[in-house]
């Protein structure tokens, strides 16, 4: 029963599917990939959290009947928070800004 209406669902909107199917493991080999590079703390809360937000977004927009802005806000959470975590974790080394100034660059 599950699987007839997984199928259904994705014959129905085949791009959505398409993304799922392809975007979900490009979202966690490049968190993975960009976590380990710039050493962002809980790397593996973050590969996990990406692209399962985004899971769940596409899983609104094929199974629920939501509206598209929620979908979208849904399927953008992991990416927004993860990048909070990497300006917060790779933003040390940065001088404070002096409201009035631009910054220097080297």
């Amino acid at each position: 029963m599950v699987l007839e209406s997984v199928s259904a669902v994705a014959l129905e909107s085949p791009i959505a599917s398409l993304l799922a199917v392809v975007g979900t493991p490009l979202l966690l080999g490049w968190t993975y990939w960009d976590a380990g590079r710039v050493e962002v703390p809980r790397r593996w809360l973050w590969v996990v959290a990406v692209p399962g937000a985004y899971v769940l977004g596409l899983g609104l927009y094929l199974f629920a009947t939501v509206p598209t802005t929620g979908v979208i806000m849904t399927a953008n959470t992991g990416l927004v928070l993860y990048g909070f975590e990497r300006e917060l974790s790779s933003g040390e080394e940065e001088e404070p800004a002096e409201p009035g100034t631009l910054p220097r660059r080297k």
